[in-house]
């Protein structure tokens, strides 16, 4: 499920993507969502009257169209998978209709995949102003690419991770293995990397526990030398990542065996070079594919129509990596990685690309953290969708999705690229049909937004497509043809810390035949990095069952706390509630407002959904202590970063996912009171609500030493100086 209060729009900090397609309103939300508020997405976003191609090319210049899809989706409605798919898959493509195309059609005439030439796309004319728009528009024409012979460099290998795990794989091996995945058997093992805690899940195939957990042990440490990677990335990685420390001679080895990734310690300091690690292994997986393609293309243009051979390198469409992004900014960090990484002679429609993404200007202050900077300098829209296409010499920005090699997107992007039932347009995910790497960097900023919308697009991964698309039959690697794609696609996500959200997307969506890992530090917890002298009271309430938590929270609050507050309704004042559920913040702002026992207790509530006029004057009101009490949400502290003056005690009704939370509120925002001699030095107190099902929460704030007493013991009630 997804996870409460982190749905819909939010209006307090608008995305601004100057320069690019349309001015965002919303942070987080799309549509629709079930957790919060709903709000119409503003429609300027999806619409640009103004339509621009630039290419730093040789003056070409291209139509511009919608970049996602052919509109040409079948009618049929997805059903389970037959008992024979690729009957069952023929079949539909032989039952389907000709859909028509409302703005356009585009022809496949060659597989759209690995084509030595893309066939141009047809425009067909009929402006229907319902149909939707694309944000960035992709250009409608796509040049002829004229291909050399194959590297002699691209030949098989059976140590290459490449061959081993989708060009060759063992069939036994990956048929006990998928069954095993389907059984739900996995067997586990833990294991220290570097300063990091491995938890690896192997697939229980049922043979020797050495062969069976062959792929998921611990890969020695190595350099550039030992990835298997094209030589021409060899080269230039050589020279733009000549320096690896320890962690990072650790880390390739596990992202170039196509096991799925869950690192967990993404920092601001780390986060460049992880970039770069990923990059890295995305761009060697393209170029290893469509060598491999064009390779195999020579072979049957040299043997003739009269050949027997058998090459199956293909999938059902061309996209094989998609990359999932907060903000057009960090796309733009990593489409910039790859550009130099590769080095190419021409680059078509970069200067659109640095119009529409690249901002050198921040709208906020110097005095935010680290960690603000990183995450929302620059252009910090969160609505964008863009292909990438590569050729032997060019990178090809703003490509169809169904020509492209590599799609980035936000969440809201993508979602708004497939579409929906309720929209007149049918939904087309086929683009996505084919994916083999998934790469989410900054998994807890996508958390802030709207989380429904990464568990929609991991839904429609991998489905088997309802159109052909022009793809070759013959060359259909077989896996894709027993619709076991999402067994060999790999996922890596980046975050800084784990939640029950991220753990449940790898339990239901990550099926990786070769295997997991999950990376998170040890916490020396947060309690004691204050810098001042507070007094932290941890109450642990008991919650029957993670359904039933909120509730139980809740009455623990009416019981336990809320009493404190009404007693003392003058000493009250300065005291600052931290909810980081919007449910949960409705919840207790509605019983301030009606509830009889709280009418000598004034307050005011600064959220995410809060304007900012109404949020200064709630924060005036409560330095001038005419609001005793102000409720605060976590999401309109991580898009926002308040500066609150006057706290004179914190209660957090329930802990922070983000522990520099924590630190932030209980030490800076009580450090200031201090300064302002609200309180005197260590007279400010902290007051924490937890139950065992915030036990991650816990261990990034107190420790990992100290979370497993404090759950276990009989006392509930946890002091700290």
């Amino acid at each position: 499920m997804g996870p409460r209060g982190r749905g819909g729009n939010f209006r307090g900090r608008g995305g601004r993507g100057r320069g690019g397609r349309g001015r965002g309103r919303g942070r987080g939300g799309g549509s629709s969502s079930r957790w919060g508020p709903t709000r119409r997405f503003d429609g300027d976003r999806l619409a640009d009257k103004d339509e621009e191609s630039e290419s730093e090319s040789e003056g070409d210049s291209h139509g511009e169209q919608d970049e996602n899809v052919d509109d040409g989706g079948s009618g049929d409605e997805e059903g389970q998978p037959a008992v024979r798919p690729y009957m069952a898959l023929l079949q539909r493509f032989n039952d389907s209709s000709v859909h028509k195309a409302k703005r356009r059609k585009l022809e496949h005439n060659m597989s759209s995949e690995q084509a030595t030439a893309d066939s141009p796309d047809e425009k067909i004319d009929g402006g229907d102003g319902e149909e939707r728009e694309d944000i960035d528009e992709a250009d409608g024409a796509e040049d002829a690419e004229q291909e050399d012979e194959p590297d002699s460099e691209d030949d098989e290998d059976l140590s290459d991770p490449f061959d081993t795990h989708f060009a060759h794989p063992d069939d036994s091996q990956v048929s006990k293995a998928v069954k095993a995945i389907k059984d739900d058997s996995w067997t586990t093992s833990r294991a220290l990397i570097q300063t990091l805690r491995a938890t690896m899940m192997a697939v229980d195939s049922g043979e020797s526990s050495s062969s069976s957990s062959g792929k998921a042990g611990v890969t020695q440490p190595c350099g550039l030398e030992g990835l298997k990677l094209k030589q021409k990335l060899q080269e230039m990685a050589a020279k733009k990542m000549n320096k690896l420390d320890a962690t990072e001679r650790a880390i390739l080895p596990l992202f170039f065996g196509y096991r799925d990734i869950f690192h967990c310690d993404r920092t601001v300091k780390n986060a460049g070079k992880l970039r770069q690690a990923a990059c890295l292994h995305a761009l060697n997986h393209v170029f290893k594919t469509r060598d491999r393609v064009i390779k195999n293309n020579y072979k049957l243009a040299r043997d003739g129509e009269d050949t027997e051979l058998e090459l199956r390198d293909q999938g059902f469409t061309r996209p094989k990596v998609l990359f999932l992004l907060p903000t057009r900014n960090s796309c733009a960090k990593m489409v910039n990685i790859i550009r130099d990484l590769c080095d190419p002679a021409q680059q078509e429609n970069r200067k659109r690309f640095d119009e529409s993404y690249i901002e050198k200007e921040n709208n906020f202050g110097e005095d935010r953290p680290e960690d603000f900077k990183d995450l929302f300098e620059g252009n910090d829209d969160d609505m964008f969708r863009i292909g990438v296409k590569f050729t032997r010499k060019t990178i090809k920005y703003f490509s169809q999705f169904y020509n492209s090699d590599i799609l980035f997107a936000s969440p809201l992007g993508l979602r708004m690229a497939i579409g929906s039932e309720e929209e007149k347009k049918k939904p087309d995910y086929d683009f996505l049909s084919s994916i083999e790497m998934v790469i989410v960097d900054q998994a807890d900023a996508l958390l802030m937004q709207n989380w429904e919308h990464v568990e929609y697009i991991f839904e429609h991964l991998n489905l088997q497509p309802k159109d052909a698309h022009g793809c070759d039959f013959s060359r259909l690697r077989t896996w894709y043809l027993e619709d076991w794609a999402k067994y060999f696609r790999q996922t890596i996500v980046l975050s800084a810390f784990n939640t029950p959200e991220l753990a449940e997307l790898q339990r239901l969506y990550c099926h990786n035949w070769a295997g997991k890992i999950r990376l998170q530090p040890e916490y020396q917890g947060v309690i004691q990095q204050l810098g001042i002298k507070a007094k932290q009271t941890f109450s642990r309430f008991q919650s029957p069952s993670v359904q039933k938590d909120p509730d139980a929270r809740f009455e623990y609050f009416v019981s336990a706390i809320v009493p404190t507050l009404v007693k003392r309704a003058k000493d009250a004042s300065g005291t600052l509630l931290f909810i980081p559920s919007y449910l949960d913040f409705v919840r207790v702002r509605n019983y301030f407002a009606n509830s009889a026992a709280m009418s000598n207790v004034t307050f005011g509530a600064v959220s995410e959904y809060t304007d900012v006029p109404d949020a200064s004057r709630a924060r005036s009101h409560f330095l001038t202590s005419r609001h005793r009490v102000l409720l605060y949400t976590e999401r309109a502290h991580h898009f926002r970063r308040y500066q609150f003056r006057g706290v004179q005690r914190v209660i957090f009704y329930g802990l922070p996912d983000n522990h520099i939370f924590y630190r932030e509120i209980a030490g800076e925002f009580l450090g200031k009171s201090e300064q302002d001699l609200k309180i005197e030095p260590g007279q400010g107190t902290a007051r924490v609500m937890f139950s065992k099902y915030d036990v991650m929460k816990l261990e990034r704030i107190v420790g990992s030493k100290r979370v497993g007493k404090m759950l276990q013991e009989r006392g509930d009630t946890f002091e700290f100086l």
